[in-house]
């Protein structure tokens, strides 16, 4: 039986990993952390007032392994220029590139054309890469629960807060949400995607989001493209979203964010 498309992920990922050590050493890409510019603050575009307002992370994203090539030809840049215009809460650049066509200078590359956060999203596994994110200036990481231990998820969550980075843990399953509390995790970001078939049930993130409890914001991801899915999500008591492919593929990006962000989209 073949593997599914989350093992397979991984895998690559541990191997791409491990040459980006031998290339760079751990001991220098300590340093260059230690010497990036402050972090741009990220959990408060989301906290006190602004969980009453709609908030949404806009995606610079070039392909999927479920969609193949979305925007090959993207540029970064521009594109995260007209996610701020558009009102964006922050800015999610994907850096994997075996199956996402991303890269760690994308991000790079968003960062410079905006004055909002960015976050680094990718399937992080190891210390390295989150050293590794700071040193490319990445404001805040994504930590997917379903690929780590619980033991993984805590040690990673705490290295990346002492570094000044904000996390937005990923779950996906119910039974991810004990986990995610355990850590202290405030952003969670619940995918409507399944990892492993790469299917989608808009339902997920509203179902999950009630028993999330006090304390956590959720993200709603993946699946939402219309007004009448952000009104829906507000229904269930989510107010922040991470969009990307409906956005990457808009004629008009900065005009798309100011109807989904206003409920005048059709």
């Amino acid at each position: 039986m073949a593997k599914d498309i989350l093992t397979q992920i991984v895998a690559r990922k541990i191997a791409d990993v491990e040459k980006a050590r031998q290339k760079l050493p751990l001991s220098e890409i300590k340093a260059r952390a230690a010497a990036a510019s402050p972090s741009r603050p990220f959990l408060e575009q989301f906290n006190g007032e602004k969980q009453s307002t709609v908030n949404i992370i806009a995606e610079v994203k070039r392909a999927s392994p479920s969609k193949g090539p979305i925007r090959p030809d993207l540029d970064p840049g521009t594109l995260a220029a007209a996610y701020t215009a558009g009102g964006a809460a922050a800015i999610s650049v994907l850096t994997d590139t075996p199956y996402f066509r991303g890269s760690l200078d994308d991000m790079v590359a968003a960062k410079a054309a905006v004055d909002i956060p960015v976050l680094r999203k990718d399937f992080i596994l190891s210390a390295y890469q989150i050293y590794e994110s700071r040193a490319h200036g990445a404001d805040a990481i994504l930590l997917i629960a379903r690929i780590l231990s619980a033991g993984q998820l805590r040690t990673l969550y705490q290295l990346s807060k002492s570094l000044d980075m904000d996390v937005l843990l990923e779950i996906h399953a119910e039974a991810e949400i004990e986990t995610a509390r355990a850590v202290g995790a405030r952003l969670i970001g619940i995918n409507n995607r399944n990892l492993k078939s790469f299917q989608t049930d808009t339902q997920t993130a509203m179902r999950l989001a009630a028993r999330l409890g006090p304390g956590c914001i959720p993200v709603a991801a993946s699946g939402i493209s219309t007004t009448a899915d952000i009104k829906a999500n507000l229904a269930a008591g989510i107010h922040s979203f991470l969009i990307g492919e409906s956005l990457v593929q808009a004629a008009d990006p900065t005009r798309l964010l100011q109807e989904l962000r206003s409920g005048q989209a059709r």
